[in-house]
C-alpha cells in the first residue's frame, strides 16, 4: 500500500509495527488468488476517505480463512493490523480498545472500555500515529451495528459476513465453495501421501467443495490413514441417514455428515476429548481461555470434573481436537476456538435436557474463571475474555446463585471500566430473563436494578434513574425490610437522585439518617459507612456547609487509607480524595486544594488513566483551583483538555461534559478570551435544561457565569436581566442565603454599578456582604470580592470614611488569606470591580 503522503512508500517485506489478535495462519490455505487478487486491487484503489471492503458469503466457505490470508499475505503494506471479533456489540468495542496502548493511547485497563476505543478510533481517523493501517471485522451483522465504529480515515477496513445486506453499504466480494480445482489441492495438501488427484476429486464432488467439510474430511484421512473409499462409503450411510430423519438445517448435508464422520472416530480414539467438543459447543464462538477448564469441581459431574483435574490428560485430548481440526488451538495464546458451524451441529445432536445440562456446566467454568472484583483494572483482562461468552451461553438464563454473581459482576466490571453502553445493554438482558424466572421481587432482580440505576445516573438521565430508584426501594423496604443492606444502598442512590434533581435539601436528610443508620448497622469504619459519608459530605457542600463537609471528608479518607487494600476499591477512594481537594477550594484554601488536587490527579492517572470518568473530574477540579490560586497557564492547559476529552467520550451533553465546558468558558472570560468564553457559556447554559431540568440550581448558576460574560462585553443591560432571572431562580430554590444566589447576587450588584446604579448596588452589596460573612465566614474569597466591590461603590457615592474602614479591614483578611500577590487582591487594590463565577461540582 502507497503511504498517503505523497512520495512516501513502505519497503517491501516490512512487518507491521503492531499486529495483534490475528488467528494463526492455515497452513494448508489453498487457492482463492482471484479472490484475493480483487479484494487488494479493490482496497488499494481508495484515493482519500476509507472505503469497507467485505467478504460475504454462507457458512463454511471459509470468509474467516480468506480475511486470514489477507492479513499475512499483504502485512507488509500496513503498519497496524488488527482482528475484530464482530458477531457481538461489545465484543467491537472490548477489542478496539485493546489496541490503545499500541497507539500510544492510555490502556483500557486505565482508562476504560468506551473510552479507549473512542480515543483509538479518533487516532486512526487521523492517521496519528499510524496512518497504513488494516482493521478486520469478523462475522458481522447487521450493518448499523458497526455505521459508527468504522473510522473513516487513511486505512483500510474489511469485513467478513454472512448477511447478505453488506452488498447494498460496502464493496463486496462474494466468496462460494471451492473451484474443484481449489478442492483438489486443499486435499493434496491436506492428505499428502493418501490421496491422488482422482480421489480428492471424487471427495470433493461428495462434500460440494465446501472448504469446512473438505477440512474435516482431510484431518480425519490424515489422523486415521482412513483410505478414500473407505471414507467415502461411511460418508454415505452418514448422508442418507440424516436425509432419512428429515430434520431441517441451515448448513449442507455434507458439511453435517463430515463433521459425524470425524467426531464418531475421535469418539472411538478419545471419547473424553468429544466430552470436551460438547463442552466447547456451549460457549461463544470467540476464543475459550485454556484457564476456564482448570478448576476441578463436582458440580461439573464426574468425567468434566477428572478431566480438568488431569493436565496431562487434558492437554492431550485438546492436542487431539486440533488434530482431527474440530478446534483451532492458539498455543501462546493458551485458547481454544470451535468453529460456530461446528458447535451448532454439537448442540443440535442433543436433547433439550442435554443442552440445559452442558450450559450448566459452561456457566459454573465461566464462573470459576472470573476474579471476584471486578472493580479492581489489574482483573479487567480476565473479564474481557469473558465477555465473548456471556451471551451465547446464556449466562443471563440462569438462576443458579454462582452465575447471577458472574452476571452481576460482569455488569459492574463494564461500569467501573467507563463502558455503560454495553453495561446497561447487558443489565436489560438479564433482567429480561430474571424477572421472568424469579419475579419482580426477588433480591437478584433488586441488586440487578441497582446496578441499572447506577448506570443510567452515570448516563445522565437522571429521571429515569429517580423512577427506577423510587419503585426498587418501594419493592425492597416490603420484601427485604428496611435496613436490609440491598435497602440501604438503594437509599443511597436516591439521595443522588434528589442531588441531580435539584433537591439538595431533602437529599441532606435522607443522607443524614441514612448514615445513622449505617453506623449502628455496620460501624463507622466499614466502607458502605464511609461511602455514606462521602454522600452526605456532597450535601453540606451542596447546602454551603464547606466546613462540615470538609470534616466529614477528611474522616472517610484518613479511614480508607487506614483500611488494607482488600477492604476499599480504588474508585473510591478517587471519589472521595478528589472530593475533599474540591471541598478545600470551596472553603476558599486554595493553595491547599492545589497540593491536594495534584496528588489526587496523579494517583488517578497512575491507576485509571487520563481518559476514566473519574480521572477527568479530578482534572476538571485541580483546573478550577490552579484557576483560583491565579496559574492561568495550567489551568487552561487542563481545562482544555479535559474538555475535549469529555465531548469526545460522553457527547456534548453529558454532565460531566457540560461542567468541564463551564469550567473552561470560565477559564477563557479569565484570560481576556471574552467571545470564546461567550459563544461556550451561552451554549452550554442552552444545554444544561436538557440534563437537568428547567429548574435546577445549576442552571441558574450556569446563567450568572453568562451574566458574567456580557457585562464584560460592555452590555451590562442584558447582564442585569440576565442575572435577574437566575437570582429569582435561586432564591426561589435554595433562598437567599446560599453560595450559589449569594455568588449571584455579587454580579447582579456589580451590573447595576456598570448602569450608574451606585445606590442600589451598594443596598444590595451591604446585604449580600452580612449574608455571605454568616454563611462562609469573613475571609471566604466570595465575602472579599463582595467587601472589594462594596469599596469600590462606597468611594463612587463619596461615602469615603466607610470605604476607607471597609479598605483596610478587607486588605488585611486579603494579606491573611490570599495574600497580597494574588490576582484578586491586586484588582482590588486597584478599586476594580471582582467578579464571581460559579463552577458546578459533581452530583
Amino acid at each position: 500500500m502507497t503511504d498517503p503522503r505523497p512520495g512516501v512508500a513502505r519497503p517491501a517485506g516490512r512487518i507491521p509495527e503492531v499486529w495483534g489478535r490475528i488467528p494463526p495462519r492455515n497452513k494448508n490455505f489453498t487457492g482463492r488468488t482471484e479472490l484475493l487478487n480483487q479484494l487488494r486491487e479493490g482496497i488499494a484503489g481508495q484515493v482519500t476517505a476509507v472505503v469497507p471492503h467485505a467478504l460475504h458469503g454462507l457458512g463454511g466457505v471459509g470468509k474467516t480463512q480468506m480475511a486470514v490470508e489477507y492479513a499475512y499475505r499483504f502485512r507488509s503494506e500496513y503498519e497496524v493490523v488488527w482482528w475484530i471479533p464482530a458477531d457481538q456489540p461489545v465484543l467491537v468495542r472490548s477489542s478496539l480498545a485493546s489496541l490503545a496502548p499500541f497507539l500510544g493511547l492510555p490502556p483500557a485497563t486505565a482508562s476504560g472500555i468506551e473510552d479507549a476505543a473512542k480515543a483509538v478510533l479518533d487516532a486512526l481517523r487521523r492517521g496519528e500515529p499510524y496512518a497504513d493501517w488494516l482493521l478486520i471485522f469478523d462475522n458481522a451483522d447487521q450493518p448499523e451495528d458497526l455505521n459508527e465504529i468504522i473510522p473513516r480515515g487513511p486505512g483500510h477496513v474489511l469485513i467478513t459476513s454472512r448477511n447478505h445486506r453488506w452488498e447494498g453499504v460496502v464493496d463486496t466480494v462474494p466468496v462460494d465453495v471451492f473451484a474443484r480445482a481449489e478442492s483438489v489441492e486443499f486435499l493434496s495438501k491436506r492428505v499428502p501421501k493418501a490421496i491422488t488427484p482422482q480421489d480428492a476429486d471424487r471427495l470433493a464432488h461428495e462434500l460440494g467443495d465446501l472448504p469446512l467439510a473438505l477440512e474435516q474430511a482431510g484431518a480425519l484421512q490424515a489422523e486415521t490413514g482412513m483410505g478414500v473409499s473407505e471414507y467415502l462409503r461411511l460418508l454415505g450411510e452418514r448422508t442418507s441417514r440424516l436425509l432419512s430423519e428429515g430434520k431441517p438445517t441451515e448448513y449442507p448435508v455434507s458439511m453435517t455428515a463430515a463433521w459425524d464422520l470425524s467426531v464418531t472416530s475421535l469418539s472411538e480414539k478419545l471419547p473424553e476429548a468429544v466430552d470436551l467438543l460438547r463442552c466447547c459447543a456451549f460457549f461463544g464462538p470467540e476464543p475459550i481461555p485454556r484457564d476456564a477448564f482448570s478448576q476441578p469441581r463436582v458440580e461439573l459431574g464426574e468425567e468434566l470434573s477428572e478431566l480438568v483435574a488431569d493436565p496431562i490428560r487434558l492437554s492431550k485430548v485438546i492436542g487431539e481436537l486440533g488434530r482431527y481440526a474440530l478446534a483451532r488451538l492458539d498455543i501462546p495464546g493458551r485458547t481454544i476456538q470451535i468453529h460456530r458451524l461446528i458447535q451448532a451441529l454439537l448442540r443440535e445432536e442433543l436433547p433439550e435436557e442435554g443442552q440445559r445440562h452442558m450450559r450448566e456446566q459452561v456457566h459454573l467454568l465461566l464462573a470459576g474463571y472470573a476474579p471476584p472484583d471486578p472493580y479492581e483494572p489489574a482483573n479487567w483482562a480476565r473479564y474481557s475474555n469473558l465477555l465473548g461468552h456471556i451471551t451465547p451461553s446464556r449466562v443471563g438464563t440462569s438462576q443458579v446463585a454462582e452465575v447471577r454473581r458472574l452476571a452481576l459482576n460482569i455488569v459492574r466490571y463494564l461500569s467501573g471500566s467507563g463502558d455503560y453502553a454495553s453495561a446497561r445493554s447487558l443489565v436489560e438482558s438479564f433482567l429480561a430473563s430474571w424477572t421472568a424466572d424469579s419475579g419482580e421481587e426477588h433480591s437478584d432482580v433488586l441488586e440487578l436494578r441497582l446496578e441499572q440505576a447506577n448506570i443510567l445516573r452515570e448516563l445522565g438521565q437522571y429521571e429515569a434513574s429517580s423512577e427506577l430508584t423510587r419503585t426498587s426501594l418501594e419493592v425492597a423496604e416490603k420484601v427485604l425490610g428496611h435496613d436490609d443492606p440491598l435497602t440501604l444502598r438503594f437509599l443511597r442512590g436516591g439521595g443522588a437522585d434528589l442531588r441531580a434533581l435539584g433537591e439538595f435539601q431533602r437529599a441532606r436528610e435522607r443522607d443524614e439518617d441514612l448514615l445513622r443508620r449505617y453506623e449502628a448497622s455496620f460501624g463507622e469504619g466499614d466502607l458502605r459507612t464511609i461511602l455514606t459519608a462521602n454522600s452526605l459530605a456532597l450535601d453540606y457542600g451542596l447546602g454551603s456547609d464547606y466546613v462540615r463537609s470538609k470534616e466529614l471528608l477528611q474522616r472517610a479518607y484518613q479511614t480508607c487509607r487506614a483500611l488494607g487494600p482488600d477492604e476499599v476499591d480504588k474508585l473510591s477512594l478517587l471519589s472521595i480524595w478528589s472530593g475533599l481537594a474540591r471541598t478545600v477550594r470551596l472553603c476558599g484554601d486554595y493553595s491547599e486544594a492545589c497540593d491536594l488536587g495534584e496528588d489526587a490527579y496523579a494517583y488517578a492517572v497512575e491507576e485509571f488513566g487520563v481518559e476514566h470518568n473519574w480521572t477527568l473530574r479530578t482534572a476538571k477540579d485541580l483546573s478550577i483551583a490552579w484557576r483560583r490560586v491565579g496559574d492561568l497557564d495550567r489551568a487552561g492547559e487542563l481545562a482544555e483538555d479535559v474538555h475535549a476529552r469529555s465531548v469526545r467520550q460522553f457527547g456534548l451533553d453529558h454532565p460531566d461534559t457540560l461542567s468541564a465546558a463551564m469550567c473552561l468558558a470560565n477559564l477563557l472570560r479569565t484570560r481576556g478570551d471574552t467571545e470564546a468564553a461567550m459563544d461556550l457559556a451561552a451554549d452550554t447554559v442552552r444545554r444544561y435544561p436538557r440534563v437537568y431540568g428547567a429548574e435546577h440550581p445549576y442552571n441558574f448558576g450556569c446563567m450568572g457565569n453568562l451574566g458574567i460574560m456580557h457585562r464584560v462585553q460592555d452590555d451590562p443591560r442584558s447582564a442585569r436581566v440576565v442575572n435577574e432571572e437566575a437570582l429569582e431562580g435561586l432564591d426561589a430554590k435554595l433562598g437567599r442565603d446560599h453560595h450559589y444566589s449569594l455568588t449571584v447576587a455579587t454580579n447582579l450588584a456589580s451590573d447595576l454599578a456598570a448602569l450608574g446604579e451606585h445606590d442600589e448596588a451598594c443596598r444590595l452589596e451591604r446585604d449580600t456582604l452580612r449574608r455571605i460573612r454568616a454563611v462562609l465566614g469573613p475571609d471566604h474569597p466570595l465575602a472579599l470580592s463582595c467587601a472589594a466591590n462594596l469599596t469600590a461603590d462606597l468611594n463612587v457615592l463619596g461615602e469615603e470614611e466607610e470605604a476607607a474602614r471597609l479598605r483596610e479591614e478587607t486588605k488585611s483578611s486579603y494579606a491573611r488569606s490570599l495574600g497580597l500577590e494574588h490576582p484578586d487582591t491586586k484588582v482590588f487594590l486597584e478599586g476594580r470591580h471582582l467578579d464571581a463565577d460559579f463552577d458546578p461540582p459533581p452530583i
